[in-house]
């Protein structure tokens, strides 16, 4: 049966009144006392009671009107379904994150994904972490990650979907006095040139706090957004750097850093987006395979 009729139907029991209908729905009243007859005709009983303010559903006519909006339902559900669908096989992922997760943490993610999934198309913009938490806020990023803690205005309105435990590793040049150690105290440092992240931004911030908490304040040399420009630095001999451990795993040539003797030197990344929206299906399937992914790294943390 097809649904204009359903639908037609619902709407006369809604009104209470063929021609209220009628024109609610933009049909004449004729055609709709027509539909009516054949209805009542395919189901051979009477649906409607006439009155004398308009109609009533007849206890054949409840019956039918509960299955027929069951069936509505069912047929908007499944359009619904069918345009997530088309959504998730040829929609877009709108994720923001710093150097560390662009670099080191999302290619696997959209690695895995597109495999799955070749028709999402991915749009990937790497800022700081107060840009990029602005950018969730504002509905420009499906999802973000950033360093914690988010204090920005509205940052209560950002969900927590995950947090990754990161820590961060000391490189020096060749020929450097600390090369060979496995660790570093901060008075290592006392007047060090140091190759470092940008200032104001919340790896920078971090180590200048825990450096100062030593009694060290950081010689910095040159500022930069790029860790790979950071590590080429290094390798110039500009200066001692720090990374992230994921930037170490992910290129072993580097050798594994040096840890910080004093205490680790560690950051918690998040995972967020807006509390009050609902993930498109193509949003929800990139979550998965990024908290999928993140369960594989050891030192996670969820």
């Amino acid at each position: 049966m097809e649904l204009t009729p359903l639908r037609q139907f619902i709407a006369i029991c809604e009104h209470g009144h063929i021609t209220r209908a009628a024109e609610a729905l933009g049909v004449t009243q004729p055609a709709l006392s027509a539909m009516l007859k054949k209805l009542e005709g395919e189901v051979d009983a009477e649906l409607l009671h006439r009155t004398g303010r308009g109609v009533e559903p007849t206890d054949a006519g409840r019956a039918f009107l509960e299955h027929a909006r069951g069936a509505v339902r069912q047929a908007e559900d499944a359009v619904t379904a069918v345009r997530e669908l088309v959504g998730l096989e040829h929609g877009s992922i709108r994720v923001g994150g710093g150097a560390t997760a662009v670099g080191y943490v999302l290619p696997r993610v959209i690695s895995r994904v597109h495999k799955d999934l070749p028709g999402l198309r991915f749009l990937i913009k790497e800022g700081g972490s107060g840009s990029v938490a602005q950018g969730v806020l504002a509905g420009e990023h499906d999802l973000g990650i950033v360093t914690e803690p988010v204090t920005l205005p509205g940052s209560s309105d950002l969900m927590r979907v995950a947090t990754i435990g990161d820590e961060l590793r000391l490189i020096v040049p060749r020929g450097h006095a600390l090369e060979g150690r496995r660790s570093f105290r901060w008075r290592d440092l006392d007047g060090e040139p140091v190759v470092a992240f940008e200032a104001g931004s919340a790896v920078r911030t971090l180590i200048d706090s825990v450096a100062g908490s030593h009694g060290v304040a950081l010689d910095v040399v040159m500022e930069l957004r790029s860790i790979e420009s950071i590590v080429q630095m290094v390798r110039a001999e500009i200066g001692v750097g720090f990374v992230s451990r994921f930037a170490l795993e992910a290129n072993p040539k580097m050798g594994a850093g040096l840890r910080c003797a004093d205490a680790k030197l560690t950051r918690e990344l998040a995972v967020v987006r807006r509390r009050d929206r609902i993930p498109s299906h193509a949003a929800a399937a990139f979550e998965r395979a990024l908290l999928a992914t993140l369960r594989e790294r050891p030192g996670k943390k969820r």
